[in-house]
């Protein structure tokens, strides 16, 4: 399952999935909407739930976007 968010005019998927004993969120970007086209924006974030996981790679995205 992939939560979307749409910032600054892009769109991006946060893909989690399990991972040791809790969840892996990814962030990928989407590029190309019609081929369903992504590339990896190199975020990554481990928790003890989805829920948490996909929190904390949400907080890193919005830092990496506002660092630029």
């Amino acid at each position: 399952m992939a939560k979307q968010l749409e910032l600054v005019g892009r769109r991006y998927w946060i893909i989690s999935e399990p991972y040791a004993h809790g969840w892996r969120a990814t962030v990928v970007e989407l590029v190309d909407a019609v081929r369903n086209t992504t590339e990896p924006v190199g975020i990554e974030a481990t928790a003890q739930t989805r829920g948490a996981a996909d929190e904390a790679a949400e907080r890193k995205l919005l830092r990496l976007l506002h660092a630029r």
